[in-house]
């Protein structure tokens, strides 16, 4: 089995020793760095850019510059998505968002996990697990979602949060760890 065939099935895999990875990651690097290039104004080609990025895209959907993922083919948006300047996607497993999602700056969303052991970490070996935004979510600025984690439909996550749990549907989360601190009805 390759490495890329691991990292899709969620298990332990080596990126650097894969060079089909290791082209996939070029090449999506490469086209953040053309998106991130691009005037503002450009909306047709930017909007043409973004859609080669993304694995699967619905209608609606703007991203600012600067934006950067590992792979792109692993994520999924729903209608309606807005993320702000300097989104961050790791995208190792699936990052799939639901619609009317919107993120504030600085957000990072990472599905890579290294082992704790330092001789295992040092071979180079990585465990990614997927990541998932429900419907009518907003993301304040500057929040971490960490692998495994998700987020039900209709939350808010507080900026500078940390998410290293889920949070369960008509929440309001906040804080290093992210916690709900209120429902929403």
């Amino acid at each position: 089995m390759s490495e890329k065939e691991k990292m899709i099935k969620g298990e332990p895999y080596e990126p650097l020793k894969d060079k089909e990875l290791e082209q996939d990651r070029i090449s999506v690097k490469d086209l953040c760095i053309k998106y991130n290039s691009l005037k503002e104004s450009d909306i047709q080609r930017r909007d043409e850019l973004i859609r080669k990025i993304i694995g699967k895209c619905k209608n609606k959907l703007w991203v600012e510059s600067d934006f950067f993922c590992d792979y792109g083919y692993n994520i999924e948006v729903g209608e309606n998505f807005y993320a702000n300047h300097n989104c961050v996607i790791l995208d190792c497993a699936k990052v799939k968002f639901g619609n009317n999602v919107f993120i504030g700056p600085n957000c990072g969303f990472y599905t890579a996990e290294h082992p704790i052991d330092y001789k295992e970490r040092n071979k180079g070996i990585e465990l990614a697990k997927p990541i998932t935004i429900g419907n009518n979510v907003w993301i304040g600025g500057s929040v971490s979602v960490l692998s495994g984690v998700k987020i039900g439909n209709n939350c808010v996550i507080g900026a500078g949060s940390v998410v290293v749990k889920s949070i369960p549907a008509n929440s309001v989360a906040v804080g290093n760890p992210c916690k709900v601190i209120k429902k929403i009805k």
